[in-house]
């Protein structure tokens, strides 16, 4: 029977033992890669062509959207499950801009995270109820945040200035020159219609992602 192989992405070398034993414990599914940066993680994406990535978001360097992006351009089908801590409606559009094909909480059960990695593989898309919930009463609400006018680079690049990174660590971890990173500093701040990184901070604030991206890392 064919097995459907997971590479396996979290920056936490304890929790993706965990998570591998509970994968390699069911029928039909197993990791066959781990990785615990973006940059390893795109590495043994080309090594291994695995038919299901789990990513988590918050990384060292580059986070797991950026991941998400630049595998999608290398593989346009490959299937990119987020598995991550930020149950955040804005966090979630981000990743399926970026061309993820699932997003689940790590508050998740166990059952619903090896179903989504069924589903996923079957070319469908999954949501855990946690997020379905989020999005619906965002929609509801018809809640418009000008973060969501950012592309998900922009959102990485801003999730790192939050981080209070300087324009020498982002443009090392995207292995870009520092003036492009500035010129991006420039254009999220001039879409978001801030004046400076003071502003920057209380318009996220404002909007629930300050909490999410300076909180401690969650397994």
């Amino acid at each position: 029977m064919r097995k459907i192989r997971v590479l396996l992405v979290d920056d936490h070398a304890i929790v993706r033992e965990g998570y591998r034993r509970l994968i390699d414990k069911h029928d039909g599914i197993e990791v066959v890669a781990e990785a615990g940066d973006a940059q390893s993680a795109y590495a043994a994406f080309k090594a291994t062509l695995p038919d299901v990535v789990i990513a988590d978001i918050s990384m060292p360097g580059r986070g797991g959207i950026d991941l998400v992006r630049q595998i999608r351009q290398l593989d346009p089908n490959a299937r990119i499950l987020m598995f991550t801590m930020h149950a955040d409606a804005t966090y979630a559009q981000q990743t399926f801009r970026a061309g993820a094909r699932g997003y689940i909480t790590k508050s998740s059960s166990p059952d619903v995270l090896i179903s989504a990695i069924r589903t996923i593989d079957a070319g469908k898309t999954a949501l855990c109820d946690e997020i379905n919930r989020i999005i619906a009463a965002s929609r509801l609400m018809d809640e418009v945040s000008p973060i969501d006018a950012l592309t998900p680079r922009e959102f990485e690049i801003l999730r790192m200035i939050i981080d209070a990174k300087s324009t020498d660590e982002i443009a090392q971890a995207f292995n870009l020159s520092p003036k492009t990173i500035a010129n991006h500093h420039y254009t999220i701040k001039s879409k978001l219609a801030v004046q400076s990184d003071i502003e920057l901070v209380y318009l996220c604030m404002k909007h629930g992602l300050v909490a999410s991206i300076l909180a401690p890392a969650s397994i």
